[in-house]
């Protein structure tokens, strides 16, 4: 079995510990890989490496359309490595090989649309009220920065970090998730490939209470970028503020789905589905809240309850599967915990709050697709991010008790909106606290448009425009073209 190792000035490394790390299937618990597990130590030398890359190298300098020559390449290189690196995430994570395969096809077109965007943001000459000056403002790299990933999406959360930092300029330390980096260790094989320089691009696999700590608390670190939850972001950003670093996060998102009785009844059973149990509801912006209308709740969560029971749990690689397991036992455990406090509260277990009988299932972290309905805003599984297939149902009356109800919560990473009323959704869109809403839709995304979250979601964007912004320092430069003494002081 060949061993993962981390990629640090250039060169593939082990840890300096000579530590590893047995990475499994979440499907049946199956070895897939032995990875290097670093440390403070490995981290240091990371940061080292991409800190002399930044201030003595050339990549900062470099024409941002090299850059984004170089960037595009990557691009090109997963798209030729697409089944390859899809396996791997498989593998990873146990999901579907459909979706991974999908997932390559994104990671792609971000690294297709950041490489496209290096050259396009030069600054802008703006007008001065001094005579004979002139006066601009650019954009510059902010320098060195640690990216922090998540298990759910490895390489495409990756991605969304690596792209507009390469292609601005920056110099990076990369950290997946410890139990799924071998999508990230094959990516930077791939950026190796398109000629990204020495030291630019350097990947420390280990824990985060180590690598991601040393990521975080180091000097030399200007800006940190980090998905994942709250507690932990919550700990990033005190622990950031020892050199008042630029700060990126995504801390996830407790997502309300909203549904009119006028909606597409069929259209909106079907996507409250795949709002909440895709990925076995390991998405950060997951439609876990469904909200509905009360003259159509009963009707609306018979159906609901009556599809989801025919969800086919199983192997990612199986063509038939349509959702895999969780992705270890610990999270599988924290789900679990959640469904009991939900039975607690007082909520009624429609469907599921258990693991599945099927014999075949039993070595992979399962849990079956699970439904309450009675919720009301004040219980904890209402109000906390549960990240897996639990579903909780809330009644409404009008649009403005739909708008109280999602908004009750520290969350606002997304939230969607089912109507053939539009007025009426494009007000409920107004009025939700979320960064992303969708109308009679749920979970798209791309490249183009960004996200990111308001309130205790996060702080910043990723994609877009302001994605590749949060990668970039603005300069304002002033010119006096007919310098003369003041003469303030006689």
């Amino acid at each position: 079995m060949e061993k993962q190792r981390m990629f640090i000035n250039g060169e593939w490394v082990d840890a300096i510990s000579k530590n590893t790390r047995t990475i499994i299937n979440p499907y049946n618990q199956e070895i897939v890989a032995e990875a290097a597990e670093g440390d403070e130590r490995d981290t240091k030398k990371a940061i080292e490496a991409a800190r002399k890359a930044f201030d003595q190298g050339d990549w900062a300098e470099t024409p941002a359309k090299e850059r984004g020559e170089i960037v595009l390449k990557i691009a090109q290189l997963i798209r030729e490595n697409n089944e390859e690196l899809a396996r791997l995430e498989t593998f990873d994570t146990g999901k579907t090989l459909e979706e991974s395969r999908a997932d390559m096809d994104d990671i792609a077109n971000v690294f297709l649309y950041f490489a496209g965007l290096a050259d396009k943001e030069g600054g802008e000459v703006i007008n001065s009220p001094f005579p004979d000056s002139d006066s601009k403002v650019v954009r510059e790299p902010v320098g060195v920065c640690g990216q922090i990933t998540p298990w759910n999406y490895p390489l495409l959360q990756a991605a969304w970090k690596i792209a507009p930092a390469l292609a601005a300029g920056n110099t990076i330390i990369v950290k997946p998730s410890e139990i799924t980096p071998l999508t990230t260790v094959k990516v930077f094989e791939l950026m190796e490939e398109a000629g990204v320089p020495k030291g630019v691009a350097n990947l420390v696999l280990g824990p985060g209470h180590n690598v991601g700590a040393e990521l975080a608390s180091n000097t030399d670190v200007d800006l940190i970028s980090f998905t994942g939850g709250i507690e932990t972001g919550k700990k990033i950003m005190q622990t950031a503020s020892v050199n008042v670093k630029n700060i990126a996060l995504e801390l996830g998102g407790k997502n309300p789905n909203i549904v009119f009785a006028d909606a597409d009844f069929d259209t909106a059973v079907d996507q409250a589905l795949n709002a909440v149990f895709f990925h076995a509801g390991q998405v950060c912006s997951a439609g876990s809240r469904l909200l509905v209308e009360d003259s159509i709740h009963d009707k609306f969560v018979e159906k609901l309850v009556e599809r989801a029971s025919r969800i086919k749990l199983g192997n990612g690689f199986d063509e038939d599967t349509e959702s895999g397991p969780l992705i270890s036992k610990e999270h599988r455990d924290k789900v679990e915990s959640f469904v009991e406090i939900g039975k607690q509260e007082g909520a009624h277990l429609a469907l599921g709050g258990k693991r599945p009988e099927d014999p075949q299932l039993q070595d992979g972290f399962f849990y079956l697709p699970t439904i309450f309905t009675g919720c009301t805003s004040d219980m904890k599984i209402v109000q906390e991010e549960v990240f897996g297939p639990v579903l909780t149902v809330e009644k409404f009356s009008t649009k403005e008790e739909a708008v109280s109800l999602a908004n009750d919560t520290i969350y606002g990473l997304a939230g969607a909106v089912w109507s053939t009323d539009i007025e009426k959704a494009e007000f409920v869109a107004a009025k939700l606290r979320m960064g992303t809403v969708w109308i009679n839709d749920f979970h798209p995304y791309f490249a183009q448009a960004p996200w990111g979250g308001y309130k205790q979601s996060g702080i910043g964007r990723e994609l877009g425009r302001p994605g590749l912004e949060e990668y970039t320092e603005t300069k304002h430069i002033f010119r006096n073209k007919k310098p003369e003494a003041i003469n303030w002081f006689k």
